[in-house]
């Protein structure tokens, strides 16, 4: 039951909307996520970092859960910035089960437990107060406040944290949330969200004890990064 992760799926399979303006390697990649996930197993758990679906609502979107559902393994959804189709855990989880889409959960406001780790993680945000208007600070707090509730849930497990947006970008640094990180001992932080020509300017590396890793799917060409192999392995920060 090995832990995978990878980010911004952006399927659109209900929708008209090419991604092949970020890059020529975006063409056809829904086949390539379904290549990319072919070596996994039915064990094993893949974190889905945002932006699974263009899908305007749950009903636009079900061709989309339908292609994940049909990939191997478990998955764990956290919203992105482009999920409209997000509403309550409650409705999209009824919602699966009605479709009959049965190896997708949702991560949040809660963790999920992975042997001693603990899976951890909430969308974030954008915002600089200097740049930001009070709606922008409203978000960013209740973020803030959905990471920590999922960072308690856990317990005295060790905890991996998984984000669509990214905390640290250029000089930008989100002071709350890295503040979370290493408070609670976070040894490794994904997130998703930057494509394109933005990925070389992606933060790959430690802040304090903590590793970054930039996982959206072009970043990670369509394949899930593995991140640990079985609930009791270590985790590898060299790669």
């Amino acid at each position: 039951m090995a832990l995978y992760t990878i980010g911004d799926l952006h399927l659109s399979f209900a929708k008209d909307k090419p991604m092949d303006v970020f890059g020529a390697n975006w063409h056809d990649h829904a086949e390539k996520l379904r290549q990319g996930f072919s070596s996994l197993g039915e064990d094993d758990l893949t974190v889905l970092c945002g932006d699974l679906s263009w899908g305007m609502s749950l009903e636009e979107s079900a061709p989309d859960f339908r292609f994940v559902d049909a990939l191997p393994g478990k998955k764990l959804v956290l919203k992105g910035n482009h999920d409209y189709w997000w509403t309550t855990a409650a409705r999209m989880k009824r919602f699966f089960a009605q479709e009959g889409i049965d190896s997708i959960d949702i991560l949040h406001n809660n963790c999920f437990y992975y042997g001693d780790w603990a899976i951890c993680g909430t969308r974030g945000w954008f915002y600089e107060e200097e740049r930001g208007d009070e709606h922008d600070g409203k978000i960013m707090r209740r973020e803030v406040m959905r990471l920590e509730t999922s960072l308690k849930a856990a317990g005295d497990r060790e905890k991996l944290v998984f984000l669509h947006y990214p905390p640290i970008y250029q000089s930008y640094r989100c002071q709350e949330i890295l503040a979370l990180l290493d408070a609670y001992g976070v040894k490794l932080c994904c997130y998703g969200h930057i494509h394109g020509r933005g990925r070389a300017l992606a933060f790959n590396g430690r802040c304090g004890a903590t590793a970054f890793r930039l996982i959206s799917a072009d970043q990670v060409d369509f394949k899930p990064v593995k991140l640990l192999d079985s609930p009791d392995s270590a985790l590898d920060l060299k790669n």
